[in-house]
């Protein structure tokens, strides 16, 4: 059965070729016979050619209203093999489980006209003038079973002479794989399986429409590629589950290969023109080279999956950003940076992971090496140094620090960042993914925000470099960052969304930095008094140094809200200037447009705020703290303090 879905209607027309019910009939009387998988398939040259195969080749060029039959039988009609099904109690004919009937058929991308199609009983046959004419090129018998099925042909993308077929005898208890390539309209044929093993079938090939001769071939147990045409195959694996690969489509313009799996969903291979730079190189072992890949150009769009379970049975979307592969030699010696770079050569974002440290000298065998710290230490250590407030478009990556975890539920969208990816140092291939975003404003220990947008701002479309360092030697790859082909925007407005996004993320950490100082300062003070409490000193400083916090307090409380102790918590305290101004980045970014004008409208009133708090520090910063200090010197307080021994019940010791 064919049917014809109407969208507007919701109607389902049927337009079979042969509407005549052969329930309960055997093949052997039957007028046209179809299965099951029986092939539906529209000319790749004209969209109104519709072809379907039966034990003849029929075509509707009217959306199925009426059918041409544009072959003879195609398959070998057999009629021993055709006999009522089932028995001896009950018969099965069902009408669809049908021997002796055209099982794939493809027409060339090529050449128009150009038709192959295979039979489930052991024929390959071709026409190359659109179905005026056919020619039985079935391989030889000493070169393929006879009664095989065949499973998949693939008209070759690049050369209309030229065929791939894969075929079956698993039903006959022969596990073998059988591929064949022709590239002579079929008048000769050659076994191309050569690596993939012996007792594993194959159900499918495809050649790359992009890359002439490289072929992917789905088999019993999974994937397998051939960078020479079919010479020598090897496993594709890559995180595939070990499962049957029914069928395999190319999208020859986004360059992924998807796979349709026998109980295991879809799967898609986002990534081909890796394998295309591998089959450049010489093939998989170009990935035991040190080696920087040029990214697929990324599109400029939401998109990604959220953490999922190990057990969840949902499938994940592409990662959102540019996908770097890069391979290692051997274990480097030295730090690995990625770096990304605008088209002027700007660095944008870098990524480093640190090269493992020595031992200490008498450290034990097999004791680790010692770990960088991070830059950002977590709540509850030492306090971190300000960090540099960056001008807009030259900030640099600071590791974050430890936060509260995000909240379940609808809020866990609204905490705007997260940790930095890793750059991993694998031998072999390894996966970077960049955002496509500038760094993020600064973060401080404990830090909790509501709806605060803590990433920078997403690039513009255009063309931008990565640059990979191992071991000192640099190498460099371009791409070009594509804008979401669904919206329309100038690249004025997106120069306008980027700016404003860069300023408010300077703003922001320069805020955040402030925060940072303040409690430092706070911090060191704290530290003072424990030192000097119960001397003569303690009162005078520490009346000074209530003052002095309590300034400090009054203006952090107004750049951020301190009393946050839980996610849950902005519920009930009003949000700062610093949440306000983070929020408002989110309202920049949450569409491809430039700024609203009210956008603008509320960053100069937020930033008037904020720089009037950020004045007052400066202002504590340069006279409160220097006085503070002074009256410290001038108490003469010791630098080391001995304090008495401990005594026992209160009796002094002689």
């Amino acid at each position: 059965m064919i049917t014809r879905y109407d969208n507007h209607t919701g109607q389902l027309r049927d337009v079979s070729p042969y509407p005549n019910n052969p329930m309960g009939a055997g093949a052997d009387v039957l007028k046209y016979r179809f299965q099951w998988n029986f092939p539906i398939l529209f000319s790749p040259h004209d969209q109104d050619t519709l072809y379907t195969g039966g034990n003849v080749l029929f075509r509707s060029l009217n959306d199925g209203q009426s059918w041409e039959v544009i072959s003879p039988d195609l398959t070998r009609n057999d009629k021993s093999k055709q006999g009522a099904s089932g028995g001896p109690i009950t018969k099965d004919n069902t009408s669809v489980e049908y021997y002796g009937t055209i099982f794939t058929v493809m027409e060339s991308p090529v050449q128009k006209g150009v038709i192959w199609t295979g039979s489930d009983d052991g024929l390959v046959q071709v026409t190359r003038d659109g179905g005026k004419n056919w020619s039985n090129v079935t391989p030889p018998k000493d070169l393929m079973p006879e009664w095989i099925q065949i499973n998949s042909i693939e008209a070759s993308p690049s050369d209309p002479a030229t065929a791939y077929v894969a075929a079956t005898m698993y039903k006959w208890d022969d596990y073998k794989p059988y591929l064949y390539k022709t590239s002579d309209y079929g008048t000769s044929w050659k076994k191309i399986t050569n690596g993939i093993p012996s007792a594993t079938f194959t159900r499918v090939i495809r050649e790359d429409p992009n890359k002439r001769g490289l072929l992917y071939a789905g088999t019993e147990t999974g994937l397998y590629v051939s960078f020479d045409d079919g010479a020598n195959w090897q496993s594709m694996r890559f995180n595939l589950p070990v499962v049957p690969i029914t069928d395999l489509a190319i999208h020859k313009r986004e360059q992924d290969l998807v796979a349709a799996t026998q109980g295991r969903s879809f799967w898609v291979f986002d990534d081909l023109p890796l394998i295309h730079q591998l089959m450049n190189a010489g093939g998989m072992n170009a990935a035991k080279q040190t080696k920087l890949f040029q990214p697929e150009n990324p599109y400029r769009m939401d998109g990604g999956s959220p953490q999922l379970p190990a057990t969840a049975t949902i499938g994940r979307n592409p990662p959102n950003g540019a996908v770097v592969y890069y391979s290692l030699k051997a274990k480097p010696t030295t730090d690995v940076v990625l770096e990304f770079l605008d088209s002027s050569g700007k660095s944008i974002q870098k990524f480093t992971a640190k090269a493992p440290q020595a031992a200490k000298p008498g450290a034990s065998p097999g004791a680790p090496a010692e770990s960088t710290p991070s830059a950002s230490p977590a709540a509850g250590s030492q306090t971190p140094t300000p960090a540099p407030t960056p001008t807009p478009g030259a900030a640099q990556v600071t590791t974050p620090p430890e936060e509260p975890q995000a909240p379940s539920g609808e809020e866990s969208e609204e905490f705007g960042g997260g940790r930095q990816p890793r750059v991993t140092t694998d031998v072999g291939l390894n996966r970077f993914v960049w955002d496509l975003r500038y760094s993020e404003s600064v973060r401080f220990p404990g830090m909790i925000l509501w709806s605060g947008e803590m990433r920078g701002p997403r690039v513009v479309p255009g063309m931008y470099q990565v640059r990979l360092t191992v071991d000192g030697k640099t190498t460099s790859e371009n791409f070009e960052v594509k804008p979401d082909p669904r919206v329309r925007i100038s690249a004025a407005d997106h120069a306008k969304q980027l700016d404003l996004g860069l300023k408010i993320r300077d703003k922001v950490s320069e805020t955040h930095n402030a925060i940072i100082q303040i409690r430092d300062v706070r911090k060191q003070v704290d530290d003072l008094l424990k030192r000097v409490a119960g001397q003569p000193s303690y009162k005078v400083i520490n009346d000074a140094a209530t003052t002095l916090k309590k300034n400090l307090a009054g203006v952090e409380e107004s750049l951020y809200q301190t009393k946050n102790q839980s996610s849950q918590d902005p519920l009930n305290y009003p949000i700062r200037l610093n949440n306000k101004l983070a929020a408002l980045a989110g309202v920049v970014s949450s569409a491809d447009a430039a700024p609203t004008d009210q956008s603008y409208a509320v960053y100069d009133e937020l930033v008037v705020q904020i720089d009037a708090q950020l004045a007052k520090l400066a202002q504590i910063m340069k006279t409160e703290v220097p006085a503070f200090n002074q009256l410290v010197r001038d108490q003469n307080v010791p630098a080391v303090t001995v304090k008495p021994p401990a005594t026992d019940g209160g009796v002094t010791p002689p």
